[in-house]
């Protein structure tokens, strides 16, 4: 029989976690036969259960054409189970039972990239989590549903590569020139994490012996040209391996460890056990094609799915609230591998611009919503910069208050009780908890609410008892779905410094917990508090939340003075950058004058340069116009917002004159002895010719042309490209046509020169109109949408004007095609109602016109938040 799901769509429904219950059927084992087809693809599964509570059997399913279903071996008649459009209901099932299913599928249609794909004409690939598996076969699709895979691939031989995950058993014929490979997971895994791979790739291979001894075969599948640009996430995966094994003890446990890299992914990268398949962006690195940062984004992202094995996979979310606890520790934990691959404070200062970028905009806005949130209507709308970059400081803040040596205890505690377990948010800060003997429990505060606390500090100084007290307060804006809103437990990492001599002195205080903590970490948890310091014998200067040590909004009334001097003396690179950040907000948004931040840089810059050129080149970071615009609540211009911070960078680059070109030409990044510091040296040449160009030097062109030409480094020629594209110069067309020539077979290359051109300052919309009409844009690969898309929200001017037309008829478009791309993108415009009039009506307007327009429930919820407001 041949039996179509009913295509109608139901109503959307909201999903609450207060109303999780366990499964009415545990799946002990699945078998696969997935058989690939010019126009379709039939998957026979067949599913061996086991009754654990009341209740139907139900499998879930969407798009999929049934082609006939029996329960031990006895066909069913269509009167004896329920099928719509999204499951596959039994009744009265038997407590034990084997199932078996044969549907038919469309990968070769499929455009929305979940489930089993083509991703080319020689690649099929999957994307199953959270819910893409029930694109594949009828399953009860949940991570808390643990089975043991095996399945077999079978497909025309002129896709030579069939994979999927755990251990291959067997190859061989399948007549009229097809083949098959049949694999066996032994790890029980929810089926988010099942993949497979049919294409045509070639492959690097390279080997690992774990802590343990046990032979790894590594692998890395990519087009033949690419093969080359393996080599850095080839690398990054064996010092990923030990890195796990040196720091939490976890070493890896199959025979093979396989990524697979492909364009038409809509993720970064995919933790799939064992078969790890990534976006291009996230694999390919090298650095004629790819920036430094680019470099380093791969070293991060091929750690981040590596650690997933045992955060993630080996223990796994018991329901997809619970995605903070795999996203947020397994963010914490590449994080803090990163940090050993560059300077530490850099890589702090990096993440901390992320989450400030992102995440902070998104806790003050309508799309605000907890680490687990407890209730959603789309899951993929809430892998979001909540979920892993708050859920990571999560885990920073409780390893901060450990130390190294109680945070693994706790860790190693965890690993132990929940092995092959789907657990939850409160089963890791139990053992957390009983691991290190200190009781953290009060830290779920947390993961269950939303918004960014406010942490207000006074200081007041006694000459006479020579005491320095500190008053902690703190607050949470209100929140109409969540009004009891509790303090919650901020560990402040603070340091005194000597006003004249800029010397840290040493902390007396009974309020400072120490715990292996190089800098003194006092736990505030209450609404209000009071800590003191004695035998402080003059006014100090305190440096407050030392490594950004907790993700709170300070407010401490610095004169601008202290700030300075923080800039010049401190001691932490990271706090060093904040308080040049703080100095920077304080004159772009509330017109403070910027002579002491420009007189402070003068001071401290030279010296800073040749010490830790990476760390000297964060200190010229000013805060972008679109972070500017997420601190304006209300009559928000962007045009204001871009005329003063041009006219700060402008002082700036005159403020440092000459200096500027006699930088530029000292630097040179092949005399420096390792990457990172090659990296700051190359970052600092970018900014001293941006400078140049700021300044009208007549030779700041023609620096440009000749770093362009004559370097092999990406970050390097795309730094001149940007100047000279930016600023017009004459020679700009010549050398985007020189760039597109050079790298027009080299996808993740340009996506670049797409980028550039949509980033362009004074982009218009002839200008994104050209780029999207161009013939290598093409809506069917993420990244390319991307690169256009995320240039010109590069720019808020050009966002809030006619940007809000691009990112609505993108969202509109990709409602139906790839909903997932749809709704992120259209987020862009999630703070419209912040717009001064009539800005923010008329963009109003434009939302409320989409909502009749879109189905999917991506967009819909996304949209449907968004006007909340």
């Amino acid at each position: 029989m041949n039996i179509a799901a009913n295509p109608a769509i139901e109503a959307d429904q909201t999903i609450y976690l207060k109303d999780y219950q366990k499964p009415s059927y545990i799946v002990d084992s699945i078998e696969l036969n997935i058989q690939v087809y010019v126009d379709h693809t039939l998957v026979s599964s067949t599913l061996v259960i086991q009754r654990q509570s009341e209740g139907d059997l139900v499998l879930l399913g969407r798009d999929l054409e049934l082609q006939s279903i029996s329960v031990n071996g006895q066909q069913l008649s269509e009167s004896e189970y329920k099928l719509d459009s999204e499951q596959l209901v039994i009744a009265n099932a038997p407590d034990h039972a084997t199932i078996q299913t044969v549907v038919r599928i469309h990968p070769e249609s499929n455009t929305q990239l979940e489930g089993l794909y083509q991703a080319s004409s020689d690649l099929f690939v999957t994307q199953n989590e959270p819910e893409g598996f029930r694109k594949i076969t009828f399953y009860p699709d949940r991570p808390d549903i643990l089975s043991v895979f095996t399945t077999r691939v079978e497909a025309d031989k002129k896709f030579p590569v069939l994979l999927a995950n755990g251990n291959l058993i067997e190859t061989g014929e399948a007549g009229e020139g097809r083949h098959y490979a049949i694999w066996q997971d032994p790890t029980k895994k929810p089926s988010y994490l099942f993949a497979c791979v049919i294409g045509d790739l070639a492959v690097m291979k390279d080997r690992y012996t774990t802590s343990e001894g046990r032979d790894v075969a590594l692998e890395i599948y990519a087009e033949e040209k690419d093969i080359p640009k393996c080599k850095i996430a080839m690398e990054a995966l064996k010092h990923s391996m030990r890195w796990d094994e040196e720091h939490y003890g976890r070493a890896y446990d199959l025979d093979n460890y396989m990524i697979v890299a492909t364009s038409a992914f809509n993720m970064g990268a995919m933790e799939n056990k064992g078969l790890n398949i990534f976006n291009t962006s996230c694999v390919l690195a090298d650095e004629e094609y790819t920036t430094d940062a680019a470099i380093m984004r791969v070293q991060s992202v091929i750690a981040h799915e590596y650690f997933h094995n045992w955060t993630g996979n080996r223990i796994t979310c018991r329901d997809w609230f619970q995605l903070c606890l795999k996203e947020g520790l397994t963010v914490f934990r590449d994080q803090s591998f990163s940090e050993d691959l560059q300077s530490s404070a850099v890589q702090r200062i990096d993440d901390v611009a992320v989450l400030k970028a992102h995440q902070f905009p998104e806790d003050s806005g309508p799309l605000s919503h907890p680490p687990r949130p407890d209730h959603f209507v789309e899951i993929n709308n809430f892998y979001t910069a909540t979920v892993y970059e708050k859920g990571a400081e999560i885990n920073r803040m409780m390893a901060t208050l450990l130390g190294k040596e109680k945070f693994r205890q706790g860790t190693d505690e965890y690993f132990r009780r929940h092995d092959g377990e789907a657990v939850t948010v409160e089963d890791w800060v139990d053992a957390l908890s009983a691991g290190s003997g200190v009781d953290l429990s009060n830290f779920l505060t947390w993961y269950n609410q939303p918004g960014t606390p406010k942490l207000e500090v006074k200081s007041e100084y006694d000459v006479e008892s020579q005491t320095y007290c500190l008053t902690f307060k703190q607050s949470l804006k209100p929140h109409p779905k969540y009004p009891n809103l509790k303090a919650v437990p901020i560990p402040v990492a603070l340091a005194l410094f000597d006003a004249e001599t800029g010397e840290q002195l040493t902390l007396k205080s009974t309020a400072l917990v120490a715990n292996g903590v190089k800098d003194g970490v006092y736990l505030f948890d209450q609404d209000e508090a009071t800590i003191e310091f004695s035998g402080v014998t003059s006014k100090p200067v305190v440096s407050l939340l030392r490594n950004f040590s907790a993700p709170v909004n300070l407010e401490f009334d610095y004169t601008d003075k202290e700030l300075a001097f923080l800039l010049q003396y401190e001691t932490n690179g990271f706090n060093q950058w904040q308080a040049t950040q703080t100095l920077l907000e304080r004159i772009l948004l509330n017109d403070q004058p910027a002579e002491i931040y420009i007189n402070a840089m003068l001071n401290t810059l030279p010296d800073l340069i040749q010490k830790d050129p990476l760390l000297a080149s964060r200190l010229f970071d000013v805060p972008t116009e679109g972070y500017l615009g997420s601190r304006i609540d209300e009559n928000y211009q962007p045009s204001k917002i871009k005329e003063k911070r041009n006219a700060l960078l402008n002082k700036l680059a005159y403020a440092f004159g000459n200096t500027v070109k006699e930088i530029y030409l000292s630097l040179d990044p092949e005399l420096q002895s390792d990457f990172s510091q090659a990296m700051g040296v190359r970052a600092l040449k970018n900014i001293m010719l941006m400078m140049l160009a700021r300044q009208g030097d007549e030779t700041a062109f023609e620096l440009a042309q000749e770093q362009y030409s004559s370097t092999g480094n990406m970050s390097e020629r795309l730094g001149a490209l940007r100047v000279l594209v930016w600023n017009d110069a004459l020679q700009a067309q010549a050398v985007l046509e020189d760039f597109y020539t050079r790298f027009k077979n080299e996808a993740l290359s340009l996506d670049q020169w797409f980028m550039v051109q949509a980033a362009h300052p004074e982009a218009t919309a002839a200008t994104i109109k050209a780029l999207t009409e161009h013939p290598d844009y093409d809506l069917k690969v993420p990244n390319r949408i991307r690169a256009v898309s995320g240039g010109l929200s590069n720019n808020p001017v050009n966002t809030w004007s006619f940007g809000v037309q691009h990112y609505i008829s993108l969202a509109k478009y990709l409602d139906e095609k790839n909903p997932i791309v749809g709704s992120r993108l259209l987020q862009v415009l999630s703070r419209w109602y912040t717009l001064a009039e009539p800005q923010r009506g008329e963009v109003k307007a434009q939302l409320e016109a989409l909502k009749p327009l879109v189905k999917s429930k991506n967009v819909c919820e996304t949209l449907n938040s968004m006007l909340s407001v």
